[in-house]
């Protein structure tokens, strides 16, 4: 019969055995994935040049001509032109316009005697701010160097009621040229999409009662989907249409409802679309199984409830039925896109894979599919992309916590890494396995890194992917190694040889664990010895001694004792007489 301590052993060693398997293979597929990179960066740093162009300040034209000005503007009056975006303001007595966005803000004053009124200007020899026009920023540092910039103005009047009326609309004014410019801002980065082809003389694949993610304006949107020739339709029961289009489709994904209260496809866009007045990148259909809002009742209800065990059997048809004709309306969709020359799968994911964690301030059930990781039936939704991902890094992972943070490096070093945090410890094996299947380097660390310094220095290294510095000779650490916590297996036998570019060897590997092993033998065998007065009892536990054999086994023992004795007694006076 095997002891719990034996089998606690075997299991703990083929863990460890795992792990280092795992952490071979991480070491050549960075070594790989390093190389990779490297040719990537330099095709996209050839295009990079060919099609970068420095973007110009455009100047402010509020006025082409001294005639273009309203006729009727007072010589010391405070006016302000909504149509063309300008306030003229009163300078020695002439009127002189001030485009809106050159105005930083605007005080009022608890007026006393007099009104006043203070205008502050955006200026050269101080910070911007966040909030300043972009074109106002480029301006500003255009014309630094040389032109004399005004901070403030204050106007005074007795009159409070004009500047009152004048601050009001400068405050207006200011208002809807940063709404215009958040709109250009949200529409500049648009792909022009095509026209929806609607298809005709056939069937079109319907799904009806749905529910689409994220509304317009702020209230539930429900409607029908259709499949057309070049994409999919969405028709609102307020009559709202969206459209998204086959080419424009990076991902679509299928969820069936399995432990979830809705069943839903979603859409992971290449480029983002319009939806009401923001800019959205995923769009998601669903329909409610249970509705989310549902009042549990606090009454006990016994199990053989025949009402309870109606409703039960109602739902599971429910489940069964709308995932069916999900599935069917998605089989049906990729048949209307194959059939019009579309490269467009479903993919639906993994849930014996997934794992809970806090992307977004919420703890959520997140899943991986082919090509993503992804939590989709809590909002924002939660979807990277794994293509985009250049590496994977544990962070927290320590004998005393119990759960970690993990975060997802973007190919793209201008922008901050995804993160999910506060997944527990027992997930961690699973997500290193799922991460080298995928071939996606990943390490593991103690602490919380400062991620907006990493990728700044990062981004401005050069030779980062090198294991070489500037000198072409002096070794360094390639990519993300310098995140290892233990270092590369091989190192002291890889050094010396410059055959291996990984920096590893496998009869090095093999001839340390041999080493190892036998290091450890020893060291078990010297603690047997050591502790072999404690383990006399364990010895008679697992060899089962009864007590008549035990008592038989002590007289042989005294016997011996004595017969020992007397042979000592024996001795001495030999020894004696030796001595005379």
């Amino acid at each position: 019969r095997r002891s719990g301590r034996l089998a606690a052993n075997s299991s703990s060693a083929a863990d460890a055995e795992g792990a280092a398997e795992r952490e071979r293979r991480q070491i050549q597929l960075m070594a790989r994935r390093n190389e990779e990179r490297l040719r990537e960066l330099a095709r996209n740093s050839g295009k990079k040049n060919r099609d970068e162009k420095t973007a110009k300040a455009e100047e402010l034209d509020s006025y082409k001509r001294t005639k273009d000005l309203p006729d009727n503007v007072l010589p010391n009056q405070v006016k302000v032109d909504m149509a063309n975006q300008c306030v003229i303001l009163p300078i020695c007595g002439n009127p002189v316009p001030f485009h809106i966005s050159t105005i930083k803000n605007v005080v009022l004053p608890d007026p006393d005697a007099a009104a006043y009124l203070r205008i502050n200007f955006y200026t050269a020899g101080m910070a911007v701010g966040k909030d300043a026009p972009e074109n106002i920023a480029k301006l500003v540092q255009k014309y630094a160097p040389y032109a004399t910039f005004i901070r403030e103005m204050t106007f005074r009047s007795l009159d409070s009621h004009s500047l009152t009326t004048a601050f009001r609309q400068i405050s207006e004014l200011r208002k809807r040229a940063r709404m215009k410019e958040l709109r250009d801002q949200e529409e500049a980065n648009l792909v022009k999409q095509d026209k929806l082809v609607r298809t005709k003389n056939e069937r079109v694949p319907r799904l009806s009662d749905l529910t689409m993610r994220p509304v317009f304006a702020g209230r539930k949107t429900q409607g029908n989907l259709e499949a057309h020739s070049n994409g999919l339709r969405f028709i609102s029961t307020r009559g709202e249409i969206v459209d998204v289009m086959y080419p424009n489709i990076k991902h679509a994904i299928f969820q069936p409802c399995e432990n979830e209260i809705m069943v839903l496809i979603h859409f992971h866009l290449k480029n983002p679309i319009m939806v009401g007045k923001k800019k959205q990148q995923d769009i998601q259909f669903f329909t409610e199984v249970i509705d989310a809002s549902q009042a549990v009742d606090a009454g006990k209800r016994s199990m053989y409830d025949p009402d309870e065990m109606d409703d039960e059997q109602r739902e599971r048809q429910l489940k069964k039925r709308l995932n069916e004709a999900f599935k069917d309306f998605c089989r049906k969709v990729e048949q209307v896109a194959k059939k019009n020359g579309y490269s467009l799968e479903f993919d639906i994911p993994y849930r014996d894979l997934g794992f809970s964690g806090n992307p977004h301030k919420e703890m959520v059930f997140i899943q991986p599919t082919l090509n993503c990781l992804c939590n989709l039936t809590e909002t924002p939704f939660f979807v990277v992309d794994l293509s985009n991902v250049d590496h994977v890094h544990f962070e927290r992972v320590t004998f005393m916590s119990k759960a970690f943070d993990m975060v997802l490096i973007n190919k793209d070093f201008t922008k901050q890494p995804w993160r999910v945090d506060m997944i527990p410890n027992e997930d961690k094996d699973a997500i290193q396995e799922w991460l080298t299947d995928m071939e996606i380097s990943y390490t593991e660390g103690p602490m919380n890194l400062n991620w907006k310094q990493i990728m700044s220095t990062v981004d401005g290294d050069d030779r980062f992917y090198m294991d070489t510095e500037e000198d072409e000779v002096t070794p360094k650490e390639a990519g993300w190694e310098f995140l290892r916590m233990f270092g590369k297996d091989g190192d002291g036998d890889s050094a010396g040889s410059g055959d291996d570019d990984s920096g590893y060897s496998e009869n090095s590997g093999d001839e340390e664990s041999e080493e190892e092993e036998e290091e450890e033998e020893e060291a078990f065998d010297s603690e047997e010895e050591s502790e072999s007065d404690y383990d006399a009892d364990e010895d008679l536990e697992e060899q089962g001694m009864d007590w008549d054999e035990m008592e038989r086994e002590a007289a042989a023992d005294d016997r011996r004792r004595k017969r020992d004795g007397a042979d000592v007694e024996e001795s001495r006076p030999k020894r004696r007489n030796r001595r005379r």
